[in-house]
């Protein structure tokens, strides 16, 4: 007997049809199985938050430019996904989610209703409740995720619906082509003219210089204005920093560089951020005006009074600025010497605790190491939430576009981890690794069977310190009384048990040849994970109050 061609038989060919390869999940969800009919490969996660993450992972990895689509059953799969679908609109990742709905006769309360639930956290959010408006409800799905690009994305389908024969509904649709905007000549002049007239101008470039894949461009501009460079936390890696007019990354914790000019600027030129307001995010001078270039107007003046701007790809417009400049004169300076000066004594006050001896070893001798262990040109790290993000983002010295993947709008523990799977799904010739606290590991370690089991060789390094680091200030008596920040477990016992390549060390001089050891592991294949035993380090670089 003929199998009927279901409603996610053809959602799963016109996935495939938009090139996407995988399919991130927890099951029960039909399309698991008619993308598999097709060759599209199933990643079945522990937990619908680390599928998510994938998703996540997979479209920053890509810029947007690939579809790593994400499925969770209705009801209960839909509840538990909820907290990654939030992390990626916090930092607009373009995700899509294809949850299953509740059939429709049963799509009354208290059953959660997916699209309303969602709204809150979605670029867009549809159900579809009949076969014959699919078609239409994908194609407005596709343009959101494919096209516009800032944000998670939701198609609930019916349960009954997804299980239904497709019908005669035309499923000939496919996402538009991305159409890029130019600022005007008028906004570009202004734009050059405050860049040209400052004494001590700073651009701060975030996620968008990376989505646009104009870093390229953004070098040329900084090099022939002679303007030193910083990066939102999202958009670390959106500008190489081993370059002379790199500051490093304006986060919550940075570089030296980065308080020295920026609060000393008299004109910041954000591209590609909107300029948001945010705990990992250093605050901008009063004194200095601002500018934006952004692709979206309702980015301008989001966080801050603006003064001048553009509105159009950044690319476009980073590339209408550097033609501008070739018939008028560059401005005449050069930041490259104080900025080299203000990094070296920066790093010559941190390195005792970047090249520490002492056991427990220091989390900054971690990061340390392990930009001596791996080629940062062919890698992509990515941090957690709390004092692990804190440690690596001003030290991690970034090489290459998308050589980091940074977030922190929403800071939930274990992010990292599906992230770090789904950057190496999409970039297999990358080294992908993610350093966790004890804490995090202990919100997704179960997951570390799913890349083990999914055959995706990441390097996961869990800083183990035994306790939650920097909470013990908000619960003091907590603390005293019942030490309700101590932690305990042997992770490198844990991740072997799930089939990983582990290892644990605990003596400094012994970290470097072990990163260099799970490195090999995940190059032939393997998942690998590596224990550190670290002390507790509360000393962060604080900007001007490290």
């Amino acid at each position: 007997m003929e199998r009927r061609t279901l409603v996610a038989d053809r959602i799963a060919e016109l996935l495939q049809r938009e090139g996407a390869e995988f399919v991130a999940g927890f099951p029960e969800n039909r399309l698991l199985d008619s993308a598999s009919a097709l060759g599209m490969r199933p990643i079945v996660t522990r937990t619908e938050r680390v599928a998510v993450n994938i998703a996540d992972g997979f479209a920053r990895a890509t810029n947007g430019e690939r579809l790593a689509p994400c499925v969770t059953q209705y009801g209960p799969g839909v509840e538990a996904a909820f907290a990654a679908v939030a992390q990626a609109h916090g930092d607009r990742s373009p995700i899509l989610l294809i949850p299953g709905e509740h059939d429709r006769a049963a799509q009354a309360p208290p059953n959660i209703c997916a699209q309303t639930a969602y709204a809150p956290v979605t670029r867009f959010a549809a159900t579809v409740n009949d076969p014959a408006t699919a078609p239409e409800v994908f194609r407005r799905a596709l343009h959101a995720v494919r096209v516009v690009r800032d944000g998670p994305v939701l198609v609930a389908v019916a349960n009954d619906v997804m299980c239904a024969e497709a019908g005669d509904a035309g499923w000939d649709v496919a996402s538009p082509p991305r159409r890029l905007s130019a600022a005007t000549a008028g906004d570009v002049a202004e734009t050059l003219r405050m860049l040209a007239e400052a004494a001590r101008p700073v651009i701060l470039a975030g996620q968008g210089v990376l989505y646009a894949g104009a870093t390229d461009e953004l070098v040329a501009l900084a090099e022939r204005t002679g303007t030193p460079v910083a990066t939102t936390l999202n958009g670390k890696s959106a500008f190489p920093e081993d370059h002379p007019l790199a500051l490093g990354t304006a986060a919550r914790t940075r570089p030296e560089t980065v308080d020295r000019f920026l609060g000393g600027a008299d004109v910041v030129l954000g591209v590609g951020t909107s300029l948001t307001r945010s705990l990992y995010i250093t605050a901008l001078p009063a004194s200095a005006t601002l500018g934006q270039i952004v692709n979206d107007p309702r980015d301008l003046g989001t966080g801050y009074d603006i003064g001048f701007g553009c509105v159009g790809d950044v690319r476009v417009v980073l590339r209408q600025m550097l033609e501008r400049l070739d018939a008028e004169a560059a401005p005449s300076r050069d930041p490259a010497a104080e900025i080299a000066r203000v990094r070296s004594g920066f790093l010559d006050r941190w390195m005792p605790r970047l090249t520490s001896e002492a056991g427990p070893i220091s989390p900054y001798r971690v990061v340390w190491d392990l930009m001596a262990a791996v080629d940062r040109s062919r890698t992509v790290l990515t941090h957690d939430a709390g004092h692990p993000r804190d440690q690596i983002v001003p030290f991690y010295e970034c090489l290459v576009p998308r050589g980091y993947l940074g977030w922190g709008k929403s800071t939930q523990l274990g992010t990292g981890l599906g992230l770090t799977m789904g950057a190496r799904l999409a970039r297999p010739d990358r080294l992908a690794v993610n350093i966790m606290g004890d804490a995090a590991f202990g919100m997704v370690g179960m997951d570390v069977e799913t890349a083990v089991r999914c055959r995706i060789p990441i390097l996961t390094i869990v800083m183990n310190n035994g306790l939650m680091g920097g909470y013990g200030e908000y619960m003091p008596r907590a603390v005293e009384r019942y030490d309700a920040h101590r932690l305990s477990g042997d992770y490198a016992a844990v991740g072997a048990a799930l089939g990983a390549y582990t290892e644990r060390v605990a003596d400094a001089g012994e970290l470097r040849a072990a990163i260099g050891r799970c490195r090999n592991a995940v190059e032939s294949g393997r998942t690998a994970l590596l224990e550190v035993m670290t002390h507790e380090e509360p000393e962060l670089a604080l900007g001007a109050q490290a």
